[in-house]
């Protein structure tokens, strides 16, 4: 007997009815519209990657967490984690003809083969703004600035989400003037990165495995009690910290912004800045995250060149909007249905449709004829705002009522 065919997708992956596509078109709708405003280009590239890319960027041990495979030519490939090598291996293509900076942006669908959680898929889209050739804590501002564009334009404000800051080079110098040597500074940025996930007990059983003793322990544990930037000794970090600050007053987004020193972001390769957004309650993973990565392209091959970028998924904060907006928040009435009685009005309501798409109208035509109470029912529960139902005495007058599906108001107009 054949096996039973599950209508579900395979497990982590999603199918997206018109429902989900309404809050999908909200959240994607504000991430090209906020790209758009500033300045960002739009790119893409193949869904599949060199799995010899990925393992370069991030080591061997990728293979456990995405979905690879040899093709028929035995070219070993891989469903992209992440867009960043893959832009990374698109500049390096083509870095002796491109003008720096470059501000590209994208919305990639991403696969990774990992335990899945709240708010973890296998697949999701996650939008992508990088700044590329640009030195300055400018390329920062403006990634999170378009950001927190992006979730304005969504409906939400500084009070539902807040952008957390620190910095790679700062914890280094923090960990050095402690006595920490450099060569540990990844082992603790790595078990660091889990602080919050799993109890410090555990974080201080992963430091002592990557080579620290009690004091050096107690040290890393010391830097979480700083609070405030104007807890530290000047340097060049806590400079470029405070300028990235500054900044972002003059650029209207610094009520989105808070330092923090704990933020780590798991990624080795990042160098400088980095950052991630929460929700102000806590009940959710990270909305977004990213920072400065000066070394990615000479790790691939290409020149040293300065970058900072920004991944932000579709999956955290549609829960989010969802959660703060309401379930049918996204459910915009706009466009026309437009519905006919008998056969013999069908003409005449085709007509009207056409007219009314030709005008720039989004029009939902009733394919056969109804009776108006079955007719007025359907309309109401679909996205359109008016209604028009026409039947035989409409034809004979040449004229029809339009309808306010919400206020019920009626005005007459001519077929």
């Amino acid at each position: 007997m054949d096996k039973q065919i599950s209508f579900d997708p395979p497990r982590g992956m999603r199918d997206f009815y018109p429902a989900d596509m309404v809050w999908r078109n909200k959240v994607f709708g504000a991430f090209r519209e906020a790209g758009e405003a500033a300045g960002f280009e739009q790119y893409d590239a193949c869904v599949v990657e060199s799995y010899d890319l990925l393992a370069r960027k991030s080591g061997e041990e990728v293979g456990d967490q995405i979905y690879h495979f040899f093709d028929k030519s035995e070219r070993h490939i891989a469903l992209r984690p992440e867009m960043t090598p893959t832009l990374a291996r698109m500049v390096a293509a083509r870095q002796k003809q491109l003008s720096f900076p470059i501000k590209w942006t994208t919305v990639a669908q991403c696969f990774r083969y990992e335990r899945m959680t709240k708010g973890r898929k296998r697949e999701h889209y996650q939008w992508n703004l990088d700044i590329i050739g640009e030195e300055s804590v400018m390329a920062e501002v403006e990634v999170i600035g378009t950001a927190c564009a992006a979730l304005r334009r969504m409906g939400l404000s500084p009070e539902d989400f807040k952008v957390h800051v620190s910095s790679r080079a700062l914890l280094g110098e923090l960990l050095g003037a402690s006595g920490i040597p450099a060569e540990k500074h990844a082992a603790v940025f790595l078990a660091l990165d889990k602080r919050g996930k799993i109890p410090d007990e555990e974080i201080k059983y992963i430091l002592s495995q990557g080579g620290l003793d009690e004091a050096g322990i107690a040290k890393v544990f010391e830097m979480f009690a700083v609070k405030g930037l104007d807890e530290l000794p000047d340097s060049p970090a806590v400079a470029n910290l405070r300028e990235l600050f500054r900044l972002a007053e003059i650029a209207g987004f610094a009520d989105c912004l808070q330092f923090d020193i704990s933020v780590i972001r798991g990624l080795s390769y990042y160098t400088g800045i980095v950052f991630e957004a929460f929700d102000t309650k806590g009940e959710f993973r990270a909305i977004f995250g990213g920072g400065r990565y000066d070394s990615l392209l000479t790790t691939i091959g290409g020149d040293p060149t300065p970058a900072v970028g920004l991944g932000f998924g579709d999956v955290v904060v549609t829960e989010l909007l969802k959660a703060r907006l309401g379930e049918n928040a996204a459910a915009e009435k706009r466009g026309i249905a437009v519905g006919f009685m008998f056969p013999e009005q069908r003409d005449a309501a085709l007509a009207l449709a056409a007219r009314l798409r030709a005008k720039g109208e989004y029009v939902n035509l009733s394919l056969r004829n109804q009776k108006p109470k079955q007719f007025f029912a359907r309309a109401s529960e679909s996205t359109c705002a008016k209604a028009v139902f026409i039947g035989p005495d409409d034809v004979a007058s040449g004229k029809a009522k339009m309808k306010d599906l919400a206020t019920r108001e009626q005005s007459e107009f001519d077929l």
